[in-house]
Formats: structure tokens, C-alpha cells, sequence
């Protein structure tokens, strides 16, 4: 009896495959992009298998030196090779994290050190956010 396979295992070639369905529609739409409806109808793959493939596209790309792969609402994902547009979509991802942590530290953290004024892992973790804070605050202008 052959060895039972865990979830997951042997995925790889498939990922591969999946990731150059959605890489070949980009390119074949370049210089224009795809919305997520776009990429499903010409790769077949669900919503969610198109998310992954650019994740792994993205990982790929840049492990491999490539063009990234950039995200604009009213173009969808497409390859750019301005790096304006690189900076653009960079500038909002940054605005993005900034945003989830901030509304962390004021629901979360703000509350905690209310209640527990002398607890050292609050205090610390305040004073590290802080920073990752201003610098977040920095890069997303």
C-alpha cells in the first residue's frame, strides 16, 4: 500500500502551472491589467486560486528579479514596468498596513495600558509599534 499523501504535498508543479496561467494573462493583456474577474474567466481558476497565484507570482518575481506584479482599482493586476507605478502601488500598501495597525494599537493596546498602566509586555510592544508607526507613516506619503 503506497504511503498516504498530506494535504498540500505534490501541489507544487500545480501551483507552478496555476501561477503561469495567471503570469500568460497578464502578459497576453499587458500593458493593461486584469481585474480578479478577468484573471478568473481566462485562467478558469477561482477567485480565491487567482489570489494565491499572484501571491505566488509576486514571491516568484521577486526572488527571480522580475517585473512586479502591481494592484490599481481601476486597472486590476497587470505587470508595470514604471517604477512610479511600482512606487504608487508601494505607497498604498504602506498606507494599508498603517491603517490595521493603528485601529490594533487604539482597540487593543490603548485599552490594555489603560487597564494595566505597569504591564512591561504592553509598554514594550507600545513603544516598538510606535516606531513601526512613524516609519509606516513616513514611507506611505
Amino acid at each position: 500500500m503506497a504511503p498516504r499523501r498530506r494535504r498540500g504535498e505534490g501541489a507544487l508543479p500545480l501551483s507552478e502551472h496555476y501561477g503561469d496561467l495567471v503570469r500568460v494573462a497578464l502578459m497576453e493583456a499587458r500593458p493593461a491589467g486584469l481585474q480578479t474577474k478577468q484573471l478568473v474567466a481566462a485562467t478558469r481558476l477561482s477567485p480565491s486560486q487567482v489570489a494565491r497565484r499572484v501571491r505566488h507570482l509576486r514571491d516568484v518575481g521577486a526572488a527571480e528579479h522580475l517585473t512586479p506584479i502591481i494592484w490599481r482599482r481601476k486597472d486590476g493586476y497587470l505587470f508595470s514596468d514604471e517604477p512610479a507605478d511600482w512606487i504608487a502601488y508601494e505607497k498604498q500598501q504602506f498606507r494599508l498596513l498603517l491603517g490595521r495597525l493603528t485601529r490594533m494599537i487604539t482597540g487593543t493596546l490603548d485599552p490594555h495600558l489603560a487597564r494595566y498602566p505597569d504591564d512591561e509586555w504592553a509598554q514594550l510592544a507600545s513603544a516598538q509599534l510606535t516606531g513601526v508607526r512613524a516609519t509606516l507613516s513616513q514611507l506611505s506619503k
